[in-house]
């Protein structure tokens, strides 16, 4: 599998290019940036054969057989649509798209062209929710209340290399995406209620740096997520599962049970690094002719709440 991806210097281009290091029968052919400098330079240190400021460039070439795209959220929506258009299977990171339009409109264009689309929900692959969902599946476990604490300290415009971005980031069309899409994946359910608040908007970077999240689901099953890009502390998402037999608490890719206890994860999957496990679904999709894991049709109910708590957002004022 012959792989381009855009954004490769980004932090999340880095760990994909990481990540497919580790994957036999796949290798980075061509990475595309926006300062021809720092992309040639790039290339050459990671020994890639190709870069280009121009993403066009790479869709064109024959040895490109996919594409993974690390770039900006206001990109993702355009730039599946130029992959799918050329022919490339796509996998973007998340968000799909920053509005519901958008995302509707890439999973049409993905329904027309057959070709496989993926969004990049990592949570779907980190072996500890994997732990949680087959036991779900099996009907081993029911998900009573999820509650998710997703905290960052990033007052300036920075990524998680803590390098300056040249876009903002956004607290609800990016980070909660993640535990939107995880709660609706591991109770099977879209949520019937979701209710959004946010703190006062940053005079310089434009968004808010906490919000909270709160969503119900048929069954009766609960989502309550706190963000905040104010947190002065340990940093990152943790997740706590109340179920109907135990409770769980996930920190990426372990897993305790509500006393501290690990749980052993060595037999879910043949890694634990979750930006891996979903390249390597991508692949597989690919090279099977299957609808992968974590589709843009999938994840679109996903976007439909983000929607939904936008809405709320707009109308607190």
């Amino acid at each position: 599998m012959r792989v381009c991806i855009a954004g490769a210097a980004g932090a999340f281009g880095m760990k994909h290019l990481e990540a497919i290091g580790a994957i036999d029968d796949a290798e980075v052919v061509s990475v595309v940036g926006t300062n021809a400098e720092k992309i040639q330079a790039f290339a050459a240190e990671h020994g890639i054969p190709h870069f280009t400021t121009d993403l066009a460039e790479s869709l064109a070439r024959d040895d490109v057989d996919c594409v993974i795209l690390a770039t900006p959220t206001q990109m993702h929506a355009a730039q599946v649509i130029q992959c799918l258009e050329a022919g490339k299977p796509v996998q973007t990171e998340i968000p799909m798209a920053d509005n519901i339009g958008d995302a509707r409109r890439i999973v049409e264009l993905q329904k027309e062209t057959g070709l496989v689309a993926m969004a990049g929900h990592t949570r779907r692959f980190n072996p500890s929710h994997q732990w949680i969902h087959n036991k779900v599946e099996a009907g081993e476990l029911k998900v009573l209340q999820m509650d998710v604490q997703t905290y960052f300290f990033r007052r300036t415009n920075t990524n998680a290399k803590g390098e300056a971005r040249s876009w903002t980031d956004h607290l609800l069309w990016h980070h909660a995406c993640h535990s939107v899409d995880l709660f609706q994946y591991q109770t099977g359910e879209t949520a019937s209620h979701a209710h959004a608040l946010q703190g006062p908007i940053h005079p310089q970077l434009g968004i808010s740096l906490d919000m909270s999240i709160s969503m119900k689901v048929p069954s009766g099953a609960l989502c309550t997520l706190s963000l905040s890009f104010n947190n002065d502390g340990p940093f990152g998402t943790f997740f706590r599962y109340i179920c109907d037999k135990g409770t769980y608490v996930a920190r990426y890719d372990d897993l305790e049970d509500g006393k501290g206890n690990p749980i052993d994860l060595a037999d879910v999957a043949v890694s634990f690094n979750g930006i891996e496990l979903q390249d390597r679904e991508f692949f597989a999709a690919i090279k099977e002719g299957r609808e992968p894991i974590a589709s843009l049709s999938q994840c679109l109910p996903a976007m439909v709440t983000l929607d939904r708590l936008e809405k709320c957002l707009t109308q607190a004022g």
